[in-house]
């Protein structure tokens, strides 16, 4: 029976386990000292050096120095993988993608420490958004809530509180934004029909109410349709990729304008 993880093992050892983890589509893990050449849309050479190799279940495949957050070589998922011993004295992994055509060789002469291993990730993701950078987000990308909305204000008090985001749709009708970062329930839709109703007594004109979320809870939809509200579907996670792309831009931005 094969080990899931072998310290110091000879390349007869790391060959045998880890063909069988890329047989079994397994996530694997080599520390070693190796050596990176690429061959694709471009061409590259990393010399030698200690690193951590990691090869995933879907077909990725990483290259980590013993320093930083980002890869120094990967390929996305899809790779088909190989393990062979050119030489008494190096072990090579394969990394072979057919479109684009592309292939990492990594050869290795020393290995630390080999791991695989079949893993279970079921765990939801939860990205800690606030609503206040749901509110800058859609403020940066109005067209996240419908086509041709048009904000004229935010956090605008009105008697009970205090409005989100305050705007008009493509007919000129107001528009009542209330955002909420977790599953809405009765009393966020409860909290939008008051400030409506603030705003139609001091504009005296008809108003559109829309709570803004990720997802709805048991009864919410119910109450919706009765009051005639609306509710769209908004992600903390897209809200920061809009916020991210936009600290990307004002940074492009700043370094064009000092050139």
């Amino acid at each position: 029976m094969l080990k899931a993880a072998i310290e110091n093992p000879t390349f007869t050892e790391a060959t045998e386990l880890l063909g069988n983890s890329f047989a079994k589509h397994e996530p694997a893990l080599v520390i070693g000292n190796c050596r990176v050449d690429y061959e694709g849309r471009a061409s590259s050479t990393l010399e030698w050096g200690e690193r951590i190799v990691i090869v995933k279940a879907d077909g990725s495949i990483l290259v980590h120095r013993p320093t930083g957050y980002e890869p120094v070589n990967w390929q996305p998922q899809g790779c088909l993988f190989q393990v062979d011993m050119p030489s008494e004295r190096v072990l090579r992994i394969r990394a072979f993608r057919r479109q684009p055509r592309e292939i990492v060789n990594i050869y290795f002469d020393r290995i630390r420490l080999i791991f695989s291993s079949r893993l279970d990730d079921s765990g939801e993701f939860y990205l800690h958004v606030s609503e206040e950078q749901m509110k800058d987000a859609l403020l940066s990308r109005p067209e996240m809530l419908e086509p041709h909305f048009k904000p004229i204000d935010y956090e605008r008090k009105v008697e009970p509180g205090f409005v989100d985001v305050y705007g008009v749709d493509k007919d000129r009708n107001l528009v009542v934004v209330e955002i909420k970062r977790n599953p809405i329930g009765r009393d966020a839709v409860l909290q939008l029909k008051r400030y409506m109703d603030a705003i139609r007594r001091e504009t005296g004109q008809f108003v559109r109410g829309m709570v803004v979320g990720p997802s709805l809870r048991k009864g919410a939809q119910t109450l919706l349709a009765t009051l005639n509200l609306e509710f769209k579907q908004l992600s903390p996670k897209k809200c920061f990729e809009v916020l991210q792309a936009r600290k990307t831009r004002k940074l492009i931005e700043f370094m064009k304008s000092e050139r």
